[in-house]
């Protein structure tokens, strides 16, 4: 970060195929060691898997996938008077869609299967549904904030 000056924010240009910045940007979470063409293949066939098996529109099933997994509320430690305190935050709309996609392709890789196509539709499907590793995490978070709401007032 510099010490002065803005940090300009480059748009990524909108994916081949269904022309969506989102998933281009999760087609960039994806990609390892700059292997863009791979990542794309992974995305591409995980994306036609969910179409033959759940007859549906992929790009709405990935849609719905992002937006269940988006976390509203986080926890941060605060250090007051020498005790720590995990203080419930709203996150930033930016920080939740990076949350949501990290989620999605730390789940997907853990995940048994074949091939990551495989893993990854399985997880895009589980949380369009509401269900799966990556839903569970999200409800953990919230679980936390909601538990240490008593915490609140030393947000700043």
């Amino acid at each position: 970060m510099p010490r002065r000056g803005k940090v300009v924010r480059r748009e990524a240009a909108p994916d081949p195929k269904y022309h969506s910045k989102l998933l281009a940007k999760f087609i960039n979470k994806i990609m390892f060691s700059g292997k863009k063409s791979v990542a794309e293949r992974i995305v591409y066939d995980a994306l036609t898997r969910i179409e033959t098996q759940q007859r549906r529109n992929p790009l709405e099933v990935f849609e719905q996938a992002i937006k269940s997994a988006t976390p509203i509320l986080e926890v941060k430690p605060r250090r007051v008077g020498g005790a720590t305190y995990q203080v419930p935050i709203e996150i930033r709309s930016d920080r939740r869609l990076s949350l949501a996609m990290r989620w999605l392709v730390n789940s997907a890789r853990a995940r048994s299967g074949k091939t990551m196509a495989e893993k990854l539709a399985g997880e895009l499907m589980d949380a369009a549904a509401g269900t799966g590793a990556t839903i569970k995490r999200r409800e953990d978070l919230h679980r936390m904030a909601d538990a240490n709401k008593a915490f609140a007032h030393y947000r700043w």
